[in-house]
């Protein structure tokens, strides 16, 4: 996994760069911890950060302990352990029963799994990457260009356009995919869609914590819901349909109703107060693959190049491995090994066809509600 260690390069304004790694979340900054590594010239091009609370919360928070031997691949693991997530220990599943069925972390060889500030880790993995030698721009990718002269991508920086040159651009713009989807077909598994709020505030007077460190995921005839630990208080979503979605959810009073309807989720909420909850916000939740993730001059990591319902609990690990990957396959390529882009191909078609299975038979777990429009879409053979 580790990159071949070379002098890193200085990387100063409006040179040349032999890499630009547009989106700074995990799969773009271990990307670009790695080509720095290996003595590229990186540009790492993520938009500006602001906000504070919801306006900054992201879903994805779960890491499973087989990130621990990545992490120690990457250097990582000394300076991800003194950051500040919370232990996680397992889960807890209402699916394809009423009963909760749990499976801890205790008997994992890689120990327990983490709920992660999102905003924090991602930010430490920016970090590295500069400390490796990779420079920073505040900024978007909005083009890659390759039609006549040296290839370059197109920067949008306080709203003001400018070209880089570079050799390779790496796409870890998120489900965007900025520059995949120039060039390649976007193919989404379904409708998915996660309605979520962040529970932070304990009802007064009420002094017994919130210590329980599992996953709880529900299966509800419209959808599933899930809850988890996270450092400033308690993550809650909804996952349903679009085209199925209640009205009610877009409303802090609609989605508190529909968690009280649930059987186990409502129960994770005592002691904090309803009444600063905010309106949940929406995020695209479904299954999503770039078809093809590669071509002349890029390559697409992460949930640019292949994004999973959230249910695999595996969207974070992905990143990472694949932001890995493509900042190997890119340092490859600068160094003339033409089948680096192939192998990384093949790499990506073994992760989405083992996520395919593990996909249908998670869902056809559940058959309680098969006359409900979001089990019977997810009950066909795939």
């Amino acid at each position: 996994m580790t990159a071949r260690i070379r002098p890193a390069a200085p990387a100063e304004p409006g040179e040349h760069f032999e890499a630009v790694v547009a989106g700074g979340g995990p799969a773009g900054a271990v990307a670009a911890l790695v080509l720095a590594r290996g003595g590229r010239r990186v540009l790492l091009v993520d938009g500006p950060t602001g906000g504070s609370g919801l306006s900054t919360l992201k879903v994805g928070e779960t890491l499973p302990p087989a990130a621990r031997p990545l992490l120690h691949d990457l250097g990582l693991w000394s300076a991800f352990t003194a950051e500040a997530h919370l232990r996680c220990a397992g889960t807890y599943a209402s699916w394809g029963s009423e009963k909760l069925h749990g499976r801890s972390h205790l008997y994992d060889p890689h120990g327990h799994g983490w709920h992660l500030d999102r905003i924090r880790f991602d930010a430490f993995l920016r970090d590295a990457a500069e400390k490796a030698g990779a420079r920073l721009l505040r900024a978007h990718v909005v083009r890659h260009l390759t039609d006549a002269g040296e290839p370059r991508v197109v920067i949008r920086e306080q709203g003001l356009l400018k070209e880089v040159r570079c050799d390779w651009v790496v796409d870890a713009t998120g489900r965007r995919a900025v520059i995949g989807r120039q060039r390649a077909v976007r193919r989404r598994q379904d409708r998915l869609v996660a309605a979520f709020a962040l529970f932070s505030h304990r009802v007064p007077g009420h002094h017994t914590e919130d210590s329980e460190l599992r996953t709880l995921v529900e299966a509800v005839p419209q959808g599933w819901w899930y809850t988890a630990r996270v450092p400033d208080g308690r993550l809650v979503a909804h996952l349903t349909d679009v085209d199925l979605a209640e009205t009610g959810l877009r409303t802090a009073e609609g989605f508190l109703g529909s968690v009280a309807r649930t059987r186990h989720i409502r129960v994770r909420l005592d002691g904090y107060d309803p009444a600063h909850v905010p309106a949940p916000r929406w995020t695209a939740a479904h299954g999503l693959r770039l078809s093809t993730p590669t071509g002349p001059g890029w390559v697409a990591a992460g949930d640019a190049a292949i994004a999973f319902d959230p249910l695999s609990s595996q969207g974070i690990l992905t990143a990472l491995h694949t932001g890995a990957r493509a900042g190997q396959t890119v340092d490859l390529c600068l160094a003339g090994e033409t089948g680096a882009v192939a192998a990384y191909a093949a790499f990506l078609d073994h992760i989405a066809d083992a996520y395919r299975r593990h996909h249908a038979e998670s869902y056809h777990q559940e058959q309680r509600w098969q006359k409900h429009a979001f089990w019977q879409r997810r009950q066909r053979s795939p």
